[in-house]
């Protein structure tokens, strides 16, 4: 989003909740304080660091996690219409003209219901709108195994509940690859505005300047539709 804004395009930020149900750690929140407030707040503070022009919420309730009371909960995410929710999303889209959409691949990377739910939502989205081209952002497989392999090897301690056999997808899967490594310090700042979720102490905001951009300084795509003759290095 940030290489984006900085060559000119419009970036626009959809999100589907608000994220009432993440996980916080004690003492986050002030005296009632809600999580979805906090939540807003963090991403409006990111979206101004990326240089996103314009945030939206479509108006679901985050779903949790599958086999959760809040995953069944009518209001959830997980339950709305596939078609409605596009609907409200395809509207969005038609109103920015828009030449790009990116959303999660069908297993939302790591099986987060909301995610794999945002993939059907914005198929169908971008049908109804015409939009040319469907990014979905994915993380590549190999290249996360060889990193914390690497980094295993120099005693860095991995955190434990990352499955490496189901997390992201296989390398050759992948059309587009975008190199966004001079974005680290506008992409270290974010994740720390996000402080419900990623605390200052967190394996991620920990990382030694090299070692985070190995992680994070590659971005990768599947364009959906006809394959590209060639790896792409851009989405736009």
């Amino acid at each position: 989003m940030a290489k984006a804004a900085s060559e000119g395009h419009r970036v626009v930020l959809v999100t589907v909740t608000r994220g009432e149900h993440g996980e916080v750690g004690d003492g986050v929140l002030r005296p009632g304080e809600l999580l979805s407030d906090r939540r807003v707040q963090e991403l409006t503070r990111a979206a101004g660091i990326l240089g996103v022009a314009r945030i939206e919420f479509l108006g679901y309730v985050d779903s949790g996690m599958i086999g959760t009371a809040e995953n069944d909960a009518p209001e959830a995410f997980w339950q709305a219409d596939v078609e409605e929710a596009a609907q409200r999303l395809a509207a969005i889209l038609l109103a920015e003209g828009a030449d790009v959409l990116t959303i999660y691949d069908a297993h939302g990377t790591y099986g987060h219901p909301d995610h794999m739910k945002v993939h059907l939502v914005g198929v169908r989205a971008a049908a109804i709108a015409g939009t040319p081209k469907v990014y979905e952002s994915v993380v590549d497989r190999e290249a996360v195994n060889s990193m914390f392999e690497h980094m295993r090897a120099t005693g860095v301690e991995m955190p434990a509940e990352v499955d490496l056999a189901t997390f992201g997808v296989p390398h050759e899967l992948i059309t587009t690859s975008v190199d966004v490594t001079a974005f680290m310090d506008q992409k270290r700042t974010v994740m720390a505005a996000h402080e419900s979720q990623i605390p200052p102490d967190s394996f991620f905001l920990t990382l030694p300047s090299d070692t985070f951009a190995e992680a994070f300084g590659m971005e990768h795509f599947v364009l959906r539709g006809s394959r590209p003759e060639s790896p792409e290095t851009e989405l736009i």
